[in-house]
């Protein structure tokens, strides 16, 4: 096996897609359907059908900039970085609608060092739990509104501004938080060529620091994002 295969502990940070997966309103329904039978046509084939910002995710400058980059146009190096995780189930888990703040963000950084440039933020608020009950999932309230965290405009923009980092992630449906209509930071996030992750799971398994992420993305022509596998690589 390669030595570094042999020296890395590799983690899937993607959930399986399938029919009953949570789903955005509003947004195409993930759907197969079998074209080929494995008795009948000598091989076993389905086609599939879901939206670009369906399952885990990512996003790019496209889907929120008219003149943003699109997916196909995104190099390759885009879909490698190093990767930080932020602990936040604590207060994630008393407050639904938690957004990270300057001050968690500095407090982490003093256990761990500064968030280096080029990285990912993740924030791991142990939304990945509820992903097998699509109300829980989302928040649903009774106000009609949905309930889940994200990052807040200060925190982000020391993210952005003075750490320079590659992009954000979560394992909620949307790194802006429930109660953000207007998808502000994916919008601050892809004013730049940057990347944005969602729906993420097994963060429990990677260290603050000292992952490096590969994104595995569908290359798709004018895509403004795309369905991913992402893996995680520790030492």
């Amino acid at each position: 096996m390669n030595s570094f295969l042999q020296s890395h502990r590799i983690v899937d940070l993607s959930h399986t897609l399938e029919p009953n997966i949570p789903c955005w309103p509003g947004d195409p329904v993930t759907e197969f359907e079998t074209v080929a039978e494995l008795e009948r046509d000598g091989f076993f084939l389905r086609r599939f059908s879901m939206g670009e910002h369906t399952g885990t995710h990512l996003n790019v400058a496209a889907g929120f900039h008219a003149k943003g980059a699109t997916i196909d146009q995104y190099p390759p190096s885009a879909f490698v970085a190093p990767a930080v995780v932020i602990d936040v189930r604590d207060e994630a888990g008393s407050n639904p609608d938690y957004m990270l703040r300057v001050d968690r963000l500095l407090e982490w950084e003093r256990q761990n060092g500064p968030v280096p440039p080029r990285s990912l933020a993740l924030l791991y608020t142990g939304w990945q739990e509820k992903w097998d009950d699509q109300e829980a999932y989302f928040g649903a309230g009774e106000d009609g509104e949905m309930h889940f965290p994200g990052f807040d405009a200060q925190s982000l923009g020391v993210l952005l501004t003075q750490r320079g980092v590659a992009g954000i992630g979560i394992d909620t449906h949307g790194v802006d938080g429930g109660l953000d209509t207007t998808f502000s930071a994916n919008r601050r996030v892809l004013e730049q060529p940057r990347i944005v992750l969602e729906n993420l799971c097994n963060l429990d398994q990677l260290p603050p620091v000292g992952a490096t992420l590969v994104i595995g993305a569908l290359r798709l022509q004018g895509g403004s994002g795309s369905p991913v596998s992402v893996l995680a690589f520790l030492p």
